[in-house]
């Protein structure tokens, strides 16, 4: 039988509390993104700016802000050369994520809604457009950001360091990123 070393754990178990860990910390980011968003939307609408401008300056702002909290906290492990390529494809992949949420709607709202006038109510178009389209969305955006634009950056079958830390080994602090 072989042995299992302490410091590589091998389990589900690590992997699935370390992937849970990175849900929350995403969830958390997002949740702020999605506030600040909805603030400054409304903060802009009531200051005269035109619906459609006030919805670009609040996302872009709402992107950065989910952009760094992603890039310094959600996975702050992992790679990070090139900024402006991590931003640029960061906004690209949140632009795809939008548009399944926009597909969620419209397949409600258009498509449904040539079937039965209940999928043209705000209810269903809340229903499909926030809630499936919105963790539709959140699922694509997980995952892309976390293979995309924050890889990896142990080799594979290495530890990593949310590895150690349910091993209970904590590798030393990068001066580069913080330790939290």
């Amino acid at each position: 039988m072989p042995e299992e070393s302490a410091t590589q754990p091998t389990g589900l178990r690590p992997r699935l509390r370390a992937l849970f860990r990175e849900l929350g910390k995403f969830g958390t980011v997002g949740g702020i993104a999605f506030a600040i968003d909805v603030a400054i939307f409304n903060v802009l609408l009531q200051s005269g700016f035109e619906t459609l401008i006030a919805k670009t300056i609040s996302t872009v702002i709402a992107t950065t802000f989910a952009f760094a909290g992603n890039r310094f906290w959600t996975w702050r492990d992992r790679a990070h050369a090139h900024m402006a390529r991590q931003y640029t494809m960061f906004f690209v992949l949140n632009a795809i994520g939008l548009g399944i949420g926009l597909a969620c709607l419209a397949i409600s709202h258009y498509g449904l809604g040539q079937l039965s006038p209940i999928f043209q109510t705000q209810l269903a178009d809340n229903i499909s457009g926030q809630l499936v389209g919105t963790a539709a969305g959140s699922l694509f955006r997980f995952w892309s950001y976390r293979r995309f634009v924050f890889p990896a950056t142990t080799p594979p079958g290495a530890p990593s360091r949310q590895e150690h830390r349910a091993a209970g080994v904590t590798p030393p602090p990068s001066p580069v990123r913080d330790t939290a």
